[in-house]
């Protein structure tokens, strides 16, 4: 069934636990990750990043996720992830997102704070929640913070306050180690950062972007801290990548895609249960 993400926050916080939230540009991606949920029987949030946009254009890409939703078997959240356009954010509304996420977070704190208003009003106007971010991830740096030190770029409690009092969103994404994309080094995780900053926001749910790659112990410690939303991509991509390879070598006279597609699948639904039964604590 199709909810929005402050349904499914709402068992985050009754459980404890932080609900997986998988990018899903592709049939395969998204099959897979309704897939494990339904077999886990918990919650999930599907997601379509803006920059996906040139390998799966929203108008078609959005009708799918939604009617999906509306099939599944588990309550789920469909979500426009690191929307850095309002217009592009609107559009992802008007096809039936529950939820959406502006990304400011690389423009100066008033402009971030002007436009997550502007973001606010447009989730309001579709009965749609809200996510945003303040601070520095990893993966994303601007010039000026290319060779930053990881303790700089963690969120700071006084900003995330006045943010969220402004702005009024549903669920904060704060930068406190992770990054985005495949990590070089061992991440240098804040817990602190994250107790912290919730505090300084009333208790509103945390979001770690950059999810993929983390210990399970971080991810434990994370979700003890306050996050209770993960978003999760690169690892399950890299799975269904080598999969398919892997496939390939050994079928080598296939000539049908959707074989290949099925070996992708089933690798992904895997990476997607280990990873959840660490989120929800299963």
């Amino acid at each position: 069934m199709k909810v929005t993400l402050n349904e499914v926050m709402a068992y985050a916080e009754k459980h404890n636990c932080a609900i997986a939230a998988f990018n899903t540009p592709n049939f395969e991606n998204m099959r897979a990750a309704i897939d494990a949920a339904e077999e886990l029987n918990v919650p999930i949030i599907i997601a379509h990043a803006q920059v996906h946009e040139p390998d799966a254009p929203l108008r078609f890409v959005a009708p799918v996720m939604v009617k999906m939703a509306e099939l599944a078997r588990v309550p789920v959240c469909v979500h426009l992830d690191h929307g850095t356009d309002l217009n592009y954010m609107e559009e992802a509304l008007k096809c039936g997102f529950t939820s959406a996420m502006y990304d400011g977070s690389l423009l100066p704190l008033e402009e971030n704070i002007k436009n997550t208003k502007i973001a606010r009003e447009l989730t309001n106007k579709y009965g749609a929640n809200l996510e945003a971010e303040i601070g520095v991830i990893g993966g994303r740096l601007p010039e000026n913070l290319a060779d930053a030190k990881p303790e700089d770029l963690y969120t700071k409690p006084e900003d995330a306050k006045r943010f969220v009092a402004e702005t009024k969103i549903d669920a904060l994404a704060c930068g406190f180690g992770t990054s985005h994309g495949i990590y070089k080094a061992a991440p240098k995780l804040s817990f602190s950062t994250v107790e912290n900053v919730r505090s300084a926001i009333g208790g509103l749910p945390i979001v770690m972007h950059g999810g993929s790659g983390i210990s399970a112990d971080g991810y434990r410690s994370a979700i003890k801290a306050g996050v209770r939303k993960i978003n999760y991509y690169t690892y399950m991509s890299k799975a269904g990548l080598a999969a398919a390879k892997a496939f390939c070598e050994e079928h080598p006279e296939e000539v049908y895609y959707h074989s290949m597609a099925t070996a992708a699948y089933k690798a992904m639904k895997e990476d997607f249960i280990k990873a959840m039964k660490i989120f929800y604590n299963l």
